[in-house]
């Protein structure tokens, strides 16, 4: 299998997530031909001239399609990891362990930059706040909520962008267009 950055295998199902969101948003039926990788790894579809990233965690997806520039999109739950996040808190230079939110907006900084784990130091994650917020990795931007069941997203890329919602309830079900999660939190 191929990797990404993070050394860890890339498996189908993000191709195909990124198919079936192609299919839903822009009704057009690609394949994974259709999808390329440039030197950093981030998804293209240049038949449509789409920027696109996957993440997914647990039972959830999410898809992000951009038209003007890189994109990257993270998932991560709740999970305790002392580790993990202290090692991160580290590399971020702060005082205490990172939280869940910080460790998606740097998963989705990664997929969406020329960053990587190893060129991470000196990047800062902005505090928690209703929409786009700067990094120290400029031009790099994130936003971010907190879903209802305490699952994080969060949205990076190279300049503001609006957000339009997709949601399907469950598999199978058709994908309908969805204001934002109410639970929007951060």
């Amino acid at each position: 299998m191929p990797r990404d950055r993070m050394g860890r295998a890339l498996h189908g199902s993000g191709r195909s997530l990124i198919l079936e969101a192609l299919a839903t948003v822009h009704g057009r039926r690609l394949t994974p031909r259709h999808l390329t990788r440039d030197e950093h790894l981030r998804w293209r579809v240049p038949a449509l001239g789409l920027h696109a990233s996957v993440s997914h965690c647990g039972t959830l997806s999410a898809v992000a399609l951009s038209p003007d520039t890189p994109v990257g999109v993270d998932l991560q739950d709740e999970r305790d990891r002392p580790g993990a996040m202290t090692w991160l808190g580290t590399l971020l230079g702060l005082d205490e362990p990172a939280t869940i939110g910080d460790f998606a907006a740097c998963e989705a900084l990664i997929k969406v930059s020329h960053l990587t784990k190893e060129t991470f130091t000196g990047v800062r994650v902005p505090a928690p706040a209703p929409g786009w917020r700067p990094t120290g990795a400029h031009p790099y931007l994130v936003c971010s909520l907190i879903l209802g069941d305490g699952t994080h997203l969060a949205l990076a890329a190279g300049a503001a962008a609006p957000v339009r919602w997709w949601h399907r309830p469950r598999p199978g079900a058709r994908a309908a267009r969805s204001h934002p999660p109410n639970q929007e939190r951060a």
